[in-house]
């Protein structure tokens, strides 16, 4: 559906503007159905996010601070999350060896088990991208970088 009809206008500043609420309003559609299709697995998109950066450095784990400069959404409360995530039996706290006030977190296998579930139903259905070809979400991978991009 077209932006002026989820949000009920035709009036627009510019294209610019039009194009930038279009992707405020699309990342908030997105972070809904994605976080929709994590209902049956009891994650949130931040949980997620979580596990799969810990997975990344799987076996040796990564700290708390670590995660938090990888997060998508850094605003989140990692610690909280991290909390939940071990409380679900997905993740673990070690002692490091080097610093006892540090912390590794690793994933347990029933995290990496959920990873697997949750990437195996996404083959089948992917709720937040399936109408794209490959072509076009590398297209707008790139446009969302140069919209980033810092100005010189």
């Amino acid at each position: 559906m077209r932006i002026e009809d989820e949000i009920k206008t035709t009036k627009f500043q510019s294209e610019i503007q039009k194009a930038h609420l279009n992707v405020i309003f699309s990342a908030g559609w997105v972070r809904a159905r994605i976080n929709n299709s994590l209902k049956p697995f009891g994650l949130t998109l931040e949980q997620l996010n979580v596990l799969r950066i810990v997975r990344g450095k799987h076996p040796d784990g990564i700290r708390v601070k670590d995660i938090t400069n990888r997060m998508l959404d850094r605003s989140s409360n990692t610690t909280r999350i991290i909390d939940r995530l071990v409380e679900k039996g997905l993740t673990l706290r070690l002692s490091s060896d080097r610093d006892g006030r540090e912390r590794a977190i690793i994933l347990t296998a029933n995290g990496y088990d959920m990873l697997q579930d949750i990437e195996m139903a996404w083959e089948t259905d992917t709720p937040h991208i399936a109408r794209i070809t490959a072509e076009e979400a590398l297209l707008l991978s790139d446009l969302l970088d140069k919209l980033r991009a810092e100005i010189d």
